[in-house]
């Protein structure tokens, strides 16, 4: 079975050597990138809405919302790389193709924070929350064939 894998990944040639098989001793199997996937959006949806439920506290409501709801989209983001590998994931993120997409999506992440933290202005809050979620939008639909 380890001769056809070799075989497939089209290293066959050569004899593994002690850090390929280091590497292959501590990356995930399928199974557990699936499960870790699955629990980090898992995380990342709980986040959104509890922030969601969280906006209509008064005074304070407004900030979790925005601080709830970006820590989930950063969770949702963060679950992809269990099933790409934190690398893969970044190097995709800044392709062309979806490099501005990109940008926008980390941008609005930032200033919802900052609005949320810092300049405490709970109707910028929103606003960059608003766009936080066209943002991820977008940036979603980049990995779509054809989608934009």
């Amino acid at each position: 079975m380890d001769k056809l894998k070799r075989v497939l990944s089209g290293r066959d040639a050569e004899e593994p050597s002690g850090l390929a098989e280091v590497i292959d001793a501590t990356s995930l199997g399928w199974g557990t990138r699936v499960k870790g996937f699955v629990a980090c959006f898992a995380i990342g949806c709980l986040c959104s809405i509890l922030g969601s439920c969280l906006l209509w506290i008064p005074k304070k409501g407004l900030v979790l919302f925005a601080v709830f709801y970006t820590l989930g989209n950063i969770a949702s983001i963060g679950s992809t790389m269990f099933l790409m590998g934190p690398m893969k994931q970044l190097k995709r993120m800044f392709e062309p193709t979806r490099l501005i997409a990109t940008i926008v999506m980390l941008l609005c992440l930032i200033l919802t924070l900052c609005s949320a933290f810092w300049w405490r202005k709970a109707g910028l809050a929103l606003l960059f929350c608003i766009l936080q979620f066209f943002a991820m939008a977008w940036y979603s639909i980049s990995f779509i064939p054809y989608a934009r």
